[in-house]
């Protein structure tokens, strides 16, 4: 289970326990800080917590407010600044020379706009998903502090802003970010005064797709549920034992070599081939190097990736440059891994790495930010569309 999916499980039991619940999301960040815009917390009026927006240095606070500040249940926006030298003048000890920008909220279920139950839905229904929502204000604009804007993927709109131009070139920008599948800052100025806004991108888990059935291939299931991805395992083998074996998984298919065409490969899945059967990689490889996927790794020696390669080259298949830069052989990022869970944490390692266009390589030997910054949109072109120009 991953943080959101706790995040939405705590909700539950919140409202069956007659709490009320808030949420705290990072909306903007500047400079180094801990977690980057989109982390959240889920807090409740008994004191849980669940969910970190920092280290651990500013979820009390934040849940301060919740009890100090949210009296008439409207949003709240707090912003953390640290860009000064001396970290204890606000004595939350950050250690990050950076400013965060936390919006507060108080979660209704039956709220006609709700996100959370949106974000739910992306969850479960695997698809994407976009949340618009507005955390800061300047001037006199008939829009409210955490104001948001659902778009889902098949283009239906809900949202409680009123401001029908405000909303036309707000939908535009959703659509950008639902097509370039990156949260953006965006910062809108209006007749009457200026509004930004936190359009984030709800991403439905990973598809990682196990072929192999082994003991080896436990860990790097139980490690990639750890991450909240969907698991499929296909057993080549047909044994009813694996249902036992792999509790975890999210789908298990048996599966001859001759059948694996069932399996549902997209250009979000990660596959990773350890059936220790030469007969079976061959037809699994060859399978999977011309679909669509991100990552193909396979498990085995060097000298065998290249026997199987060219076993499919003898047999007239042919395979582009592109097709082999997704192919990882022998699997895993060099960490030194003998044990089943050694070399299972090499695997997700590696495919969180690819996914995330990294090398994973040490981080106090890179030169960029460790975070990409959140790309905050030019204004220009929503400046005519808002002003009526």
């Amino acid at each position: 289970m991953n943080e959101f999916q706790a995040i939405l499980q705590a909700f539950d039991q919140s409202q069956e326990n007659g709490e009320t619940a808030f949420l705290a999301t990072v909306v903007k960040t500047q400079g180094s800080t801990y977690r980057r815009a989109g982390a959240k917390m889920l807090m409740t009026s008994t004191g849980k917590m669940v969910g970190t927006i920092s280290g651990g240095c500013l979820e009390n606070d934040v849940f301060e407010h919740t009890r100090q500040s949210m009296s008439d249940s409207n949003a709240i926006v707090v912003t953390y600044d640290n860009t000064a030298p001396e970290d204890i003048i606000w004595g939350f000890g950050l250690g990050c020379n950076g400013v965060v920008q936390v919006l507060i909220e108080s979660l209704d279920k039956d709220n006609t706009v709700n996100k959370l139950a949106f974000m739910r839905e992306c969850l479960y229904n695997n698809h994407f998903g976009i949340v618009a929502t507005v955390f800061d204000i300047q001037g006199e604009v008939n829009i409210k502090t955490g104001a948001c804007l659902l778009l889902y993927p098949n283009g239906s709109i809900s949202t409680d802003i009123k401001d029908i131009n405000f909303t036309q070139s707000l939908i535009t920008d959703a659509h950008t970010a639902l097509i370039n599948q990156k949260s953006t800052v965006n910062k809108y100025h209006l007749p009457n005064g200026n509004v930004e806004v936190f359009i984030e991108v709800i991403q439905p888990p990973t598809p990682l797709v196990i072929f192999g059935a082994g003991r080896d291939a436990v860990p790097v299931a139980k490690y990639a549920k750890t991450l909240g991805w969907h698991v499929t395992v296909v057993d080549c083998r047909a044994s009813n034992a694996t249902y036992e074996r792999f509790p975890m998984a999210d789908s298990i298919i048996l599966a001859r070599r001759e059948t694996i065409d069932q399996v549902s490969i997209t250009e979000r899945t990660a596959a990773v081939v350890m059936t220790h059967n030469y007969l079976d990689d061959i037809e699994i490889m060859k399978m999977l190097l011309l679909s669509s996927n991100r990552y193909v790794g396979v498990l085995g020696a060097k000298q065998r990736i290249e026997r199987l390669l060219a076993d499919l080259r003898a047999a007239e298949t042919v395979y582009t440059t592109e097709m082999l830069e997704k192919l990882h052989a022998p699997i895993g990022i060099d960490i030194g891994a003998e044990t089943p869970e050694e070399i299972a944490m090499a695997i997700i390692a590696e495919v969180q790495a690819v996914l995330s266009n990294r090398n994973a390589s040490f981080l106090k030997n890179r030169k960029k930010p460790i975070h990409s910054s959140v790309i905050e949109a030019s204004v220009a072109a929503q400046d005519l569309i808002l002003l009526g120009v």
